[in-house]
């Protein structure tokens, strides 16, 4: 069983920065793989980014390819997503998922594990 609790959400103006955290505990963090995404009202929840056990390797959506960052630190059983040149429609409930999955990681149904979420609003 893996636990993920996340932090770091607020409100910041439109062009602002804002980095979330996501810890974690139970299994091997090193050989989970980490997604973020987000869910805003009335929409359908998204994939925003993911950063995979093997190497490190990252995949981010379009919308936020260039502004946002995922890292992690294996040590911390930390998984980070930080948000850069944040724009009002990135405003959403921001979600960590953890999977030992290797493929269809844009797809929430393939993540077995979740935070309860932490919610970013961005003021235009």
């Amino acid at each position: 069983q893996v636990q993920l609790v996340e932090s770091g959400g607020g409100l910041v103006h439109a062009g602002g920065s804002l980095r979330l955290s996501c810890a974690a505990s139970g299994r091997a963090f090193s050989t989970l793989t980490m997604g973020w995404f987000r869910q805003a009202p009335g929409k359908d929840r998204e994939f925003v980014a993911v950063i995979r056990w093997i190497g490190d390797r990252t995949t981010y959506a379009d919308s936020v390819k260039g502004r946002f960052t995922v890292s992690r630190d294996n040590a911390q059983n930390t998984v980070y997503l930080q948000m850069n040149s944040l724009k009002p429609e990135d405003t959403a409930v921001y979600y960590c998922a953890a999977t030992r999955r290797d493929i269809g990681l844009g797809y929430s149904g393939n993540y077995e594990y979740w935070g309860q979420g932490t919610q970013v609003t961005v003021s235009s």
